[in-house]
């Protein structure tokens, strides 16, 4: 059994805060976050496309968020996306991800947790991790992991920042993203009372229901 997890640290530790622009639930979000997962899995040279697009949105270090002058830090800048894209250019079409409502549910209880006392990472405060949340869910055969990204509230942006995986040396959340093990996932997002919106995304090669 082998266990990746990921946690987007970049956008806790480098981001302002958005309390006053903080998310209502949004059922829909997690099936939008796979969907577009999904499409970067499929048409790896089109998602290179939309980084592109991006990237002009980058001035140094920093790059400015869709309609507003709110300009976000990263720590590696543009070198950081053309890497991605490069990868992008080279990643191997994929088949897409299953939807599990069973990693959905558990991704969903990190949500409700971390959502209330604006904690972040991959243990909730009772000690327990990923590889509880999901036996409370069901059994797995294989691989799983996790990513966590802590906003932004937009599925294609929320994606691309996974794929670019700035100040992640081993980007470990691309590699999630492009596991050729994974056969299934699933994603809940929810309001997070410091960074306005988080998404986890919980991944698995077989995963079965109690």
């Amino acid at each position: 059994m082998k266990f990746l997890i990921a946690c987007i640290g970049l956008l806790a530790c480098f981001c302002t805060p958005l309390i006053s622009q903080a998310a209502s639930p949004q059922e829909d979000l997690g099936e939008q976050v796979l969907e577009e997962i999904n499409l970067a899995r499929a048409e790896p040279l089109q998602y290179a496309d939309y980084i592109r697009e991006w990237r002009k949105r980058f001035k140094g270090k920093y790059y400015q968020l869709p309609g507003t002058s709110f300009l976000r830090q990263t720590r590696e800048g543009i070198a950081a996306l053309n890497e991605a894209i490069e990868f992008l250019n080279q990643q191997k079409p994929l088949p897409p991800l299953n939807w599990s409502p069973e990693l959905a549910a558990a991704a969903a209880e990190l949500i409700r947790e971390q959502g209330r006392t604006g904690d972040t990472g991959h243990e909730d405060r009772k000690g327990g991790g990923t590889t509880e949340r999901i036996k409370r869910n069901g059994t797995w055969e294989g691989q799983i992991g996790e990513n966590i990204a802590y906003v932004p509230n937009e599925s294609r942006l929320l994606v691309m920042q996974l794929i670019v995986d700035d100040g992640v040396p081993d980007r470990g959340h691309r590699k999630n993203l492009f596991n050729s093990h994974f056969k299934e996932a699933g994603v809940a997002c929810g309001p997070h009372t410091r960074f306005g919106t988080m998404c986890v995304a919980d991944f698995s090669a077989r995963f079965k229901d109690k």
